[in-house]
């Protein structure tokens, strides 16, 4: 059977785990469309993460762990606010850059508004919990949330600090006109832009592209780093770290990392690019997806060393993981890395392959090196597991809208296991919906129901991990009792459908 209780491995006893008196630091670390076998600690044989996989040999690592959403926003949205898609506002990739007037950056034009789906204004997200428990917090990377000028924007959703691209669309090249930022220490009031003065002397799209020199990646981590190196015990500190790496476009600096895997694959792929979605032309494909997972790793070797130097790892928990299963855009290919992790389908699925990603969790002293576990989780979790953490076991009594008839809390937390005690609160299903590819999912026990389209397939996970046996007809009563709990959990929502399944009789 695929569930069960955690299994634990390491020599590190409860015992000889630190007492915790302080309130825990946190850095969330999230990577972009990295798939279930990406890492070495996931079994990826192509691909060096030596930093990750550190993580995974003194941390937690999770096996059956599952993004919100096969897709970015709406994943990153389940992440914040607790709720699965069935409930919460933002349930697709909904954009608002489109059909806006255009500005000129040099000689490039750009989007006057940018930006996606802004999250319910009403309900709690993460970091707006953590600022009332008296946390500084700070957000580097992606936000996603909401569009420039919106009700849903970081300096009215508790952050600090931020840097990053505040829409998902602008996050396709590496090399952009304009970043976004605010700042409460440089005296922001809103999130302004910050332009790209070296990259806007050259087109966005051409062989002129590769003399832009300001590449996001490296910037929003500089950002991220500062914001950490300027933190210390005195006031504890939340970071959402949500860096871009390794989504589409496969372009970034050519350096020791990259010419690395163009030695490794000499029989390598080009790609002709496609300026609609914001992807150049690439040569080296697969060079290039490997390196930006190694960059990547890199950053998380300068958190945790940081972390050290400055003494405050033994108070910090630090998550890594990815909103959602591998891309193959901009010429990426998942196939030639078999980074599914032999698992079905690829982002923007519902199959295994869209959905489970990697998860570790890093804890010196409180939680057990080297310890795994292969109960479910989904990213609707991490607001109560975190708050719990922090000293709130009730998030829906303490943060829920009062004024609202349903306010929706979807997550339990899962403190517990990382802290070696029994986890007596599980999941009884776990639920998603996409709109964009018409499918919903739930997973109970190891029955998985895939609904496409409004049609219902079936799979056994304890037998079947790959879903390559769709076994509805053999077991209605099963399709029918999952069915019963779309009908129980899916709510309606103006901007985004889906298609229910025919109620049983």
């Amino acid at each position: 059977m695929l569930l069960g209780a955690s299994a634990s491995i390491g020599t590190a006893t409860a015992s000889q785990k630190a007492p915790q008196t302080a309130k825990p630091n946190i850095v969330f670390i999230m990577c972009d469309d990295m798939g279930y076998g990406d890492l070495g600690c996931y079994g990826q044989p192509y691909i060096s993460t030596p930093c990750i996989d550190s993580m995974a040999r003194n941390g937690m690592r999770f096996t059956q762990a599952y993004a919100g959403s096969p897709v970015s926003a709406p994943s990153r949205a389940s992440l914040m606010t607790g709720q699965h898609s069935g409930h919460c506002e933002v349930r697709g990739n909904k954009e608002y850059w489109r059909d806006v007037p255009m500005v000129k950056y040099g000689e490039n034009e750009d989007y006057s508004v940018v930006g996606q789906h802004p999250y319910d204004s009403a309900h709690v997200i993460l970091p707006e919990i953590f600022k009332d428990l008296g946390y500084t917090t700070g957000m580097f990377g992606k936000w996603a949330g909401g569009y420039e000028g919106s009700h849903s924007v970081p300096e009215k959703r508790g952050i600090d600090e931020y840097f990053g691209y505040i829409c998902q669309f602008q996050a396709h090249l590496y090399y952009p006109n304009f970043l976004n930022r605010y700042s409460r220490s440089l005296g922001d009031t809103a999130t302004v832009r910050v332009v790209m003065d070296e990259n806007i002397n050259y087109p966005m799209f051409g062989p002129d592209y590769r003399k832009r020199s300001q590449y996001s990646a490296d910037i929003i981590h500089r950002e991220a780093m500062k914001w950490l190196s300027a933190q210390d015990s005195t006031q504890p500190f939340f970071g959402i770290l949500t860096y871009t790496l390794p989504h589409a476009e496969l372009y970034q600096p050519d350096d020791s990392i990259v010419d690395h895997y163009k030695d490794k694959f000499t029989d390598d792929k080009t790609w002709g690019g496609d300026q609609g979605s914001r992807y150049n032309a690439n040569t080296h494909t697969h060079a290039q997806f490997a390196a930006m997972i190694t960059r990547l790793d890199s950053y998380v070797g300068d958190i945790l060393q940081l972390l050290r130097e400055k003494g405050l790892d033994k108070n910090t928990l630090v998550v890594f993981t990815s909103d959602n299963g591998p891309h193959e855009e901009g010429g990426a290919d998942p196939t030639f890395f078999g980074r599914d992790g032999k698992l079905r389908g690829l982002k923007r699925q519902i199959h295994e392959g869209g959905i489970r990603v990697p998860f570790i969790a890093l804890w010196p002293g409180v939680i057990e090196a080297g310890s795994e576990t292969d109960m479910p989780v989904a990213f609707y979790d991490v607001m109560p597991t975190l708050a719990e953490l922090a000293g709130v076991n009730d998030v829906a009594g303490r943060y829920g809208n009062q004024n609202a008839e349903t306010d929706y809390f979807d997550g339990i937390s899962f403190a517990p296991t990382l802290e070696g005690k029994d986890q007596k609160n599980k999941h009884d299903f776990l639920y998603w919906e996409f709109d964009e590819t018409d499918q919903i999912g739930v997973r109970r026990g190891d029955w998985k129901l895939i609904v496409k389209n409004g049609q219902p397939h079936l799979y056994d996970l304890a037998t079947d991990i790959h879903e390559d046996n769709d076994i509805a007809s053999e077991h209605p009563d099963i399709v029918s009792e999952l069915t019963e709990i779309i009908f129980r959990e899916h709510t309606p929502n103006p901007h985004f459908s889906v298609t229910l399944p025919e109620k049983a009789e």
